[in-house]
């Protein structure tokens, strides 16, 4: 399971409003969208079950509502690179898998369309390549996403950059740069496909070895360590010679003797603070919450409770 919360959707929301409405919290639609009235009854249910009512279905909640221990995540069981970019998505998302996978918008920053884990985009040519790889690899899950609009998408990809630009614009709203339906639903269903998460993985794969690099250069060897640096490629681009300079400078003035595992979180703490202090001050508190969560393998990030063990199978 993932994190669900305003704005989630998919076939694990619709579970969640059927549970609802049969415990008879919930009375509208099993529509799989996380609106305000399944935020109001989860705050209902939270709150008689004695839980904290912010209406956001986290690992305590589902298994309060279901009644069942919980079941490892599927994320649990895939390979680390996967682990990282599904726990840096829904560090950018709030959401988790498979929705952090579907993060979608509109040419706020200029880049016409950005979709993904990673927000890859039109702009800088960095979407096409995934797109048209699905298409390649698995054209029949494509086909059946869009369906009478399959060949517009293909059009849309053979297309030079001022058009691929104009098709981008005439889908979303100009002011509020969301997409339409019905691209954003279907744009949103192929994110949530395992063959298109595994074509976001395979194009993350450059910055999952600067990670694997970069782990090891600060002396840190585990899947933390790890999804720690992957974080940082991804938010911040990486650690500048004065920060790495701070960040052995720390390092030496650490007690001798500590365990390995010891050792090995003071480091991913120190590393996480520096970074954050490196950051625009505008954004200082949260990376240091984002980056002190993988260190310590839990934390609040934009007010949303994580385990990373738990949630992500991502270990020490």
């Amino acid at each position: 399971m993932g994190i669900y919360k305003l704005g989630s959707s998919g076939g694990e929301v619709g579970r969640i409003q059927s549970r609802l409405k049969e415990l008879g919290f919930y009375l509208g639609p099993l529509d799989g969208a996380f609106g305000g009235a399944t935020e109001a009854a989860v705050r209902a249910f939270q709150k008689k079950a004695g839980l904290t009512a912010d209406g956001i279905v986290g690992p305590v909640t589902w298994r309060k509502l279901f009644d069942e221990r919980q079941a490892a995540p599927a994320i649990a069981s895939a390979a680390l690179d996967h682990k990282c970019l599904a726990l840096t998505g829904t560090f950018e998302t709030s959401s988790g898998p498979p929705e952090c996978f579907v993060g979608l918008s509109g040419d706020f920053d200029g880049q016409g369309l950005s979709f993904g884990a990673l927000q890859w985009n039109f702009g800088q040519d960095s979407l096409q390549p995934l797109l048209k790889e699905a298409i390649s690899e698995h054209r029949s899950v494509v086909r059946s996403i869009f369906q009478s609009q399959f060949d517009v998408l293909m059009a849309v990809l053979d297309s030079d950059k001022t058009e691929q630009t104009r098709f981008a614009h005439s889908i979303q709203d100009p002011i509020k740069h969301q997409i339409h339906e019905p691209w954003r639903g279907m744009l949103k269903a192929l994110g949530r496909t395992p063959q298109f998460q595994a074509i976001q993985v395979k194009h993350a794969a450059r910055l999952f070895q600067a990670a694997n690099t970069l782990a090891r250069d600060y002396g840190l060897w585990s899947q933390r360590g790890t999804a720690l640096m992957f974080d940082i490629k991804v938010q911040n681009g990486s650690i500048s010679a004065v920060t790495r300079a701070q960040i052995l400078a720390d390092f030496a003035s650490l007690p001798a003797g500590l365990r390995k595992k010891q050792s090995e979180v003071e480091r991913m703490a120190i590393i996480a603070n520096r970074r954050a202090e490196a950051a625009n001050p505008r954004w200082i508190e949260d990376v240091r919450a984002r980056k002190l969560c993988i260190a310590r393998g839990e934390g609040m990030v934009h007010g949303i409770r994580y385990d990373l063990k738990k949630q992500f199978g991502i270990l020490l």
